[in-house]
């Protein structure tokens, strides 16, 4: 009992001391000389280095994970906002024009604009930035349009590092404008601090559609284009659907309670938490409700009218995780999802030279057309090994002299 509070209060105790062997001195050191210079001009303000660092993550150049390495040495947190919704309901607009309001109380802002990806080259297609025009010239804002990649979640891997980028840069605001494709778009809530999810009036078939998707991860809805009749009661349909549902947020501030970064019962640990700072805040001490209920704006964005209030919101979900403790689970949520894509792409890769060891997946595939195996048996054999050296010793601390012998039976089977 008292080891797993132990392990609770510090989640890093229990991980191997080889995964946090003492960084080097100078995030410098590993770095190459071109490398070198970026990350030196970027901490110094030049946006041609940020922008050639972004063109150096996007394309995985050589020497990007270093680089990246040492770009998290310098990055401080910075709010993330994520503008999502469905195409056509003007969130390029207002990223415009949100992008203004901060600009004049003299922030600096960095946007990320995901595009929808070229089936032939993978870059971005659409390019926001044009429908994001009143910012041009304007040296503390900086816009990048970025390719999804073919990610269903909507964001990339790239995009996620592009924000670690724009946090050394020093920017005081980073807004991430999703493609736009619908439900799938739920990455955002992995990246972005507060995520607001813009609809347009008229569009009472996609909320219902919004509903088994992008609606639960909305910290505020944005009713854009309110000038238009329908949007009286598109705006009495979201805050039924917001407003009928139990107070959302938790410790996370999004409609699910926070998971910790295993994903399971440290979700339900933190959840059941949250649950107690509610019951202890009938009290009125200093436990307020960790609760949050997204706020329902109606905004015209080729106006300006209702940015205020959207700038106001995000404000407020911004004070509600700092005083419910959110901002620090927030940080974990987003490392957890950018370790999770690091292994998925370097596993990726290690499945590609596995299969080419081993005759190459046409040989392969051509052997399990012809019946001559079957896909189950081949993958089991192929992970055979890897799945030896990571599983967990026996009881008496030694692997199976079986275990050892089967693992390396089915390599021999397929050479």
């Amino acid at each position: 009992m008292g080891e797993d509070s132990d392990n609770r209060d510090d989640p890093t105790a229990a991980l191997a001391e080889e995964l946090l062997a003492e960084l080097p001195d100078d995030p410098r050191e590993p770095l190459s000389e071109t490398n070198t210079a970026l990350l030196d001009d970027l901490l110094a303000g030049d946006q041609r280095a940020l922008a050639r660092v972004l063109t150096t993550i996007e394309d995985r150049g050589e020497g990007a994970r270093d680089l990246l390495a040492a770009l998290h040495r310098h990055a401080d947190p910075t709010p993330v906002v994520g503008i999502t919704g469905s195409p056509g309901a003007g969130k390029s607009t207002l990223v415009d024009k949100l992008t203004d309001y901060y600009r004049e109380r003299g922030e600096t802002v960095g946007v990320l604009a995901v595009d929808p990806a070229s089936p032939y080259t993978g870059g971005s297609v659409l390019g926001d930035r044009i429908r994001m025009g009143s910012t041009a010239g304007d040296e503390g804002v900086f816009v990048r349009s970025m390719s999804a990649r073919g990610r269903l979640g909507g964001l990339s891997m790239a995009t996620t590092d592009a924000v670690t980028a724009y946090e050394a840069f020093g920017m005081d605001r980073i807004i991430i404008e999703t493609v736009g494709a619908g439900q799938n778009e739920v990455d955002i809530v992995e990246t972005a601090d507060t995520v607001a999810v813009v609809v347009q009036p008229g569009s009472g078939d996609d909320i219902q559609l919004l509903k088994a998707g992008i609606l639960e991860i909305g910290d505020l809805f944005v009713v854009n284009k309110a000038d238009m009749d329908e949007a009286a009661q598109t705006v009495a349909d979201l805050e039924a659907m917001v407003h009928g549902a139990k107070p959302t947020g938790g410790v996370a501030g999004h409609h699910s309670a926070d998971v910790g970064v295993g994903g399971d019962e440290s979700g339900e640990r933190d959840a059941a938490e949250a649950d107690n700072t509610d019951t202890q805040a009938d009290d009125g001490g200093e436990g307020e409700t960790a609760t949050w209920t997204p706020p329902v704006i109606e905004t015209i964005a080729t106006s300006g009218e209702g940015i205020d209030a959207l700038a106001d919101a995000v404000a407020d979900h911004t004070a509600h995780l700092d005083n419910a403790g959110g901002a620090t689970g927030r940080r974990r949520r987003r490392a957890a999802a950018t370790i999770q894509r690091l292994l998925r792409s370097d596993l990726g890769a290690i499945s590609d030279r596995l299969l080419g060891a081993h005759g190459g997946l046409d040989a392969i595939a051509a052997a399990v057309a012809e019946r001559d195996a079957d896909p189950y048996t081949v993958v089991d054999r192929l992970v055979g090994p890897i799945d030896a050296a990571v599983s967990p010793p026996t009881v008496d601390g030694d692997t199976t002299e079986d275990g050892e012998r089967s693992a390396v039976d089915d390599t021999d089977e397929l050479r």
